[in-house]
C-alpha cells in the first residue's frame, strides 16, 4: 500500500501528516521521500520510536548524516558533504596543498565548510584563511588576496556568487594565477538572473567567472552499462524525457527512480532473510513496535548494492556513495570536465578537457624561489685580471727597488719603507680575490673562513702601506719643522718602529674581534620580485654577509682608529705640501699618496655601504677603490724614480746653485741617509740667506761707486765740501747699516767710530777765513788732504771687499787687525763649512 503526503515544506503540516498516517492509516513498512531539509529532519528524528526506515531522494543537507540522531535515515542522493572527498581528490591531482575558503553565513554552507576543514586537515592540506561573509564578500576577498591565497573553495548561493566574482574582478583575483571551486548545482545561466543586482559590468563578471570549477553530484551516470531495470542510463533518460513532455525536469528524478529500486531490493532481502531464518514470520507481520523486523529492514537497506541509472548504488552508514561531477565555466557555458567515483575513490579527468588560463595549472601559492645574489663571473674575471696586472706591476717595482737599493736616488728615499709600501699594496690587491668569492663559488663553511681571512689581509695590507707613507711623511715634517736647525737624525729603524706599532694595534683589535665576537655568515632576504621570464613564481633575492652580534661596535673601533690616523696623515701631508728636498726626493709624492688613500677610502666606504644590497656594484666599487689607491700610490712613489734614474742618475745629489763639499770622511753607511737629510735641510735654509747676502753686497758695490765719485770731486771743488757733508754723510751711514745687516755684527759701530775719530764732522766743512783761494787749491794735494781721503775710502773698501776673499770682518777696528780675530772666521763645523764662489 502506497500513501502520498505533501507537506509543502511546512514543518507543522509535515509533522501532522506523519502522525496521522501512523495513527489512522495502515502499517507502513518504510517512509520514502522528504525533500525539504527542515521537515525531513523533524520526521527522521522521530522514526526510531516507530522502527521505521526512511529513504530520501532529494534531501542533501549534511545534518542528516548524523547517525546518532538519525539512525533510520537513508538517502539515494549524495549529501552536500559528499563533494568534499571529490574536492580533496581534485586538490591532490593538481598538487594543491594550500587553499582558502569563502563561505556564506548560512547553516547549509557552514556545515559543508566544517566538514571540508576536517577532511583537508586529515590529509595535511593547509587552509590558510577561512573567510565568511553575510552580504558583502569584498572584504573577505581582499583578505584572501592579502594572504596570497590562490585556490579558493567557495560555498555560497547564486546571488552571492555574482557579488563574489565582481569583487574578485576588482581585486584582480582571476586569470592564470587563481582557481575558484564553487558549488555546481546552480541553474543554467544563473548569473543572468542576478547581474542587475550588482554594480559589475557583464563583461567584467564573465571575465572573472571564466575557468571556475563547479562540483555537484551526477544526476545520471555517463556509463553505458545496463542498470538493474535492464535499461542503460541513456535509455532511461530518453524514456523519462518522452514521458514528462513539456513538464519541468528535476535533477533528482534519477535518484527517485533508483530509490524505488532500493526499497524493492530491501524488502526482497528482508523477505529472503525471514524465509531462511523463520519460515512463519513475514514482512506483513511488521508493526511499529516490532523492533526486530525494523532492524531487519535497516540492515537489508544498508547492504543493498546495485548499478542504477545514477551509477553504483551503495550505502555507507546510510549515506549514498555516489558519483560527483566536475564542470568548468568555459566561454559562458558549463562543460563537464571530470567525475569522481566515491565507491572506488577515483578521479577521472575527461580527455584533459580542463582549460586553465595559463600554460599550466595555477600554483597554490606564490612560489618563492630564493635566488642568491652573486658576483657576476665576467665582472669577477675582469677585476681579477686588473688585480693580477697590479700585482705584476708591484712585483716589478719591488725588483727595481731591491736591485737599485745602493743607488743614491733610492737610498735617500728609504728603500726599506718603500718595500713596505709595495708589500701593503700587494696584500690589498690579494684581498680583491677573496672579496669576490661568495656562495656560488665556495661552501658556507668556507665562506665564514673567508670572512675572517679577507678582513685580516685588507687591514694588515692597508696599515702596512699607509703606515709606511705616514712614517715617511712624518720624518719630512719633523725635519722641516726643526726651527732651531739642530742636528736631528731620524733613522729608518725608527720609521719601521712606527709601522710596527700600527700593526700591533691592528693585531690587538683583530684578535679581540675574532675571540670575542667572530664574523659569521648571515643571509639577508629582500622583498619578492616578479620572475623576469614571466613564470608564475616570485624571486626572493638573498644576499650573504659577514656579520656578528656587535658589528657596529667593532666597525666603529676600526673606523675611528683608521680615521684618526688618516686625518693626521693628511695633516702632515698638507703641512709638507711645499717641501721639495732633493735628499728626501719623494716626500711630495708620498703626501699626494696620503691624500689619495684618504679620499678614496672615505668615498669607497660610503658608497659600499649604500650599495649593500647590490653585490656586483659593491664588489666593483670596493675592488676599483683598492686597485686605484694601490696603483696610484705605487706609481707616485716609484715612477718618478724610474724616470730620474733613467735620464739623470746623479740628479739626487746635484744642486743648481751651490756645490757643497765635505772635509771629513763619510759616516757609517747605516746612518748616512739620515745625516745627509739633516745637512740638506740646513743647506736649503742657508741657500736663502746666501741669496739675500749676495743682493746686499751688490748694493754695497753700487754705493761704493757713488762714494768714489764724490771723493774724486774733492780734488777739484773744495767748495762742495758743505754739499758733500750734507748729502753724502747720510749715504755713508746707509753703507754702514747695510754692512750691519749683512754680517750680523756690531762692526759698523767700530767703523763709524774710527772714521769720526780721524775726521770729525765739524772739520769737514770748516774753512779758515784767513786763508786765500790759492792756498786752498794747494792744500788739496797736501799730505793732510790725502790722509783725509784715505780715512774715508780705506775703511769702506776694507769692509766691502776683504770679506769676500777671506779678509777681515766688519768688527775689526782697522785694516791692521788680524783677520783671525773676526767672528766671521771662527771655526765652523765641517758639515756646515762652505766655500761661496761667484760673488
Amino acid at each position: 500500500c502506497l500513501s502520498l503526503f505533501f507537506f509543502q515544506c511546512d514543518n507543522a503540516k509535515g509533522l501532522k501528516a506523519f502522525y496521522d498516517a501512523i495513527k489512522f492509516g495502515p502499517n507502513h513498512l518504510m517512509v520514502f521521500g522528504g525533500v525539504c531539509a527542515t521537515v525531513t529532519s523533524i520526521i527522521a528524528e522521530s522514526l526510531k520510536g516507530w522502527n521505521l526506515v526512511q529513504l530520501s531522494f532529494a534531501a542533501t543537507t549534511p545534518e542528516l548524516a548524523d547517525k546518532k540522531k538519525y539512525p533510520y535515515f537513508f538517502r539515494t542522493v549524495p549529501s552536500d558533504n559528499a563533494v568534499n572527498p571529490a574536492i580533496l581528490k581534485l586538490l591532490k591531482h593538481y598538487h594543491w596543498k594550500r587553499v582558502g575558503t569563502l563561505t556564506q553565513d548560512v547553516q547549509r554552507f557552514s556545515e559543508v565548510r566544517n566538514n571540508l576543514n576536517k577532511v583537508l586537515d586529515d590529509k595535511e592540506i593547509e587552509i590558510s584563511d577561512p573567510e565568511s561573509f553575510s552580504n558583502d564578500p569584498c572584504t573577505s576577498v581582499k583578505k584572501l588576496k592579502g594572504k596570497d591565497v590562490r585556490i579558493i573553495l567557495g560555498q555560497f548561493d547564486e546571488e552571492m556568487a555574482v557579488k563574489v566574482f565582481c569583487c574578485a574582478y576588482d581585486e584582480e583575483m582571476y586569470g592564470s594565477k587563481y582557481q575558484w571551486i564553487i558549488p555546481g548545482w546552480y541553474e543554467n545561466f544563473w548569473w543572468k538572473s542576478w547581474i542587475n543586482s550588482s554594480q559589475c559590468l557583464s563583461k567584467n563578471l564573465l571575465a572573472a567567472m571564466e575557468g571556475y570549477i563547479g562540483v555537484d553530484f551526477e544526476p545520471l551516470s555517463s556509463k553505458t552499462n545496463k542498470t538493474i531495470s535492464g535499461r542503460t542510463p541513456q535509455q532511461y533518460e530518453k524514456e523519462y524525457n518522452a514521458r514528462r513532455g513539456d513538464g519541468q525536469s528535476s535533477k533528482f528524478h534519477g535518484y527517485a527512480y533508483d530509490g524505488i529500486w532500493v526499497i524493492a531490493r530491501t524488502l526482497q532481502r528482508a523477505m529472503n532473510y525471514l524465509k531462511s531464518t523463520n519460515g512463519h514470520q513475514k514482512i506483513e507481520d511488521f508493526n511499529y513496535t516490532n523492533e526486530k523486523l525494523g532492524n531487519i529492514f535497516l540492515n537489508a537497506m544498508n547492504e543493498t548494492r546495485f548499478f542504477g541509472v545514477t551509477g553504483e548504488v551503495v550505502f555507507r552508514n546510510g549515506e549514498r556513495m555516489g558519483t560527483i561531477k566536475f564542470t568548468q565555466f568555459q566561454e559562458q557555458k558549463e562543460v563537464k570536465v571530470g567525475e569522481y567515483n566515491a565507491v572506488d575513490d577515483t578521479l577521472e579527468i575527461i580527455n584533459n578537457s580542463i582549460r586553465f588560463q595559463g600554460l599550466e595549472p595555477p600554483k597554490d601559492r606564490t612560489i618563492i624561489q630564493e635566488e642568491l645574489r652573486k658576483i657576476s663571473l665576467p665582472l669577477y674575471s675582469i677585476l681579477s685580471a686588473l688585480t693580477i696586472l697590479g700585482m705584476i706591476m708591484a712585483s716589478a717595482f719591488l725588483f727595481f727597488n731591491i736591485k737599485n737599493r745602493n743607488q743614491k736616488l733610492i737610498k735617500m728615499s728609504s728603500p726599506y719603507m718603500n718595500n713596505l709600501i709595495i708589500l701593503g699594496g700587494m696584500l690589498s690587491y690579494a684581498s680583491i680575490f677573496l672579496f669576490g668569492l661568495d656562495g656560488s663559488f665556495v661552501s658556507e663553511k668556507t665562506f665564514e673562513t673567508l670572512c675572517t681571512v679577507r678582513t685580516w689581509i685588507l687591514t694588515v695590507g692597508y696599515t702596512t702601506a699607509f703606515g709606511a707613507m705616514f712614517a715617511k711623511t712624518w720624518r719630512v715634517h719633523a725635519i722641516f719643522k726643526n726651527v732651531k736647525m739642530k742636528k736631528k737624525i731620524i733613522k729608518d729603524q725608527k720609521l719601521l718602529g712606527i709601522v710596527g706599532g700600527m700593526l700591533l694595534i691592528d693585531l690587538c683589535i683583530l684578535i679581540c674581534w675574532q675571540v670575542v665576537d667572530p664574523l659569521r655568515r648571515t643571509v639577508e632576504k629582500y622583498n619578492m620580485e616578479p620572475d623576469p621570464a614571466g613564470r608564475d613564481i616570485a624571486i626572493r633575492p638573498i644576499l650573504e654577509h659577514c656579520e656578528n652580534s656587535h658589528m657596529t661596535i667593532w666597525l666603529g673601533i676600526v673606523y675611528a682608529y683608521k680615521g684618526l690616523l688618516m686625518l693626521f696623515g693628511c695633516f702632515l701631508a698638507w703641512e709638507t705640501r711645499n717641501v721639495s728636498i732633493p735628499a728626501l726626493n719623494d716626500s711630495k709624492y708620498i703626501g699626494m699618496s696620503v691624500y689619495n688613500v684618504g679620499i678614496m677610502c672615505i668615498i669607497g666606504a660610503a658608497v659600499s655601504f649604500l650599495t649593500r644590497d647590490q653585490p656586483n656594484v659593491q664588489f666593483c666599487i670596493v675592488a676599483l677603490v683598492i686597485i686605484f689607491c694601490s696603483t696610484i700610490t705605487l706609481c707616485l712613489v716609484f715612477v718618478p724614480k724610474l724616470i730620474t734614474l733613467r735620464t739623470n742618475p746623479d740628479a739626487a745629489t746635484q744642486n743648481r746653485r751651490f756645490q757643497f763639499t765635505q772635509n771629513q770622511k763619510k759616516e757609517d753607511s747605516k746612518t748616512s741617509t739620515s745625516v745627509t737629510s739633516v745637512n740638506q735641510a740646513s743647506t736649503s735654509r742657508l741657500e736663502g740667506l746666501q741669496s739675500e747676502n749676495h743682493r746686499l753686497r751688490m748694493k754695497i758695490t753700487e754705493l761704493d761707486k757713488d762714494l768714489e765719485e764724490v771723493t774724486m770731486q774733492l780734488q777739484d771743488t773744495p767748495e762742495k765740501t758743505t754739499y758733500i757733508k750734507q748729502n753724502h754723510y747720510q749715504d755713508l751711514n746707509d753703507i754702514l747699516s747695510i754692512r750691519n745687516f749683512t754680517d750680523g755684527k756690531d762692526g759698523e759701530k767700530a767703523i763709524l767710530k774710527n772714521h769720526l775719530d780721524q775726521n770729525p764732522p765739524a772739520q769737514w766743512g770748516s774753512s779758515d777765513p784767513s786763508r786765500t783761494s790759492k792756498d786752498t787749491i794747494e792744500d788739496i794735494n797736501s799730505p793732510e788732504h790725502i790722509q783725509r781721503r784715505l780715512s774715508l775710502q780705506l775703511p769702506i773698501l776694507h769692509h766691502a771687499y776683504l770679506p769676500s776673499i777671506g779678509g777681515v770682518d766688519a768688527s775689526c777696528a782697522s785694516p791692521c787687525v788680524s783677520p783671525s780675530a773676526s767672528p766671521r772666521h771662527r771655526h765652523v763645523p765641517p758639515s756646515f763649512r762652505v766655500m761661496v764662489s761667484g760673488l
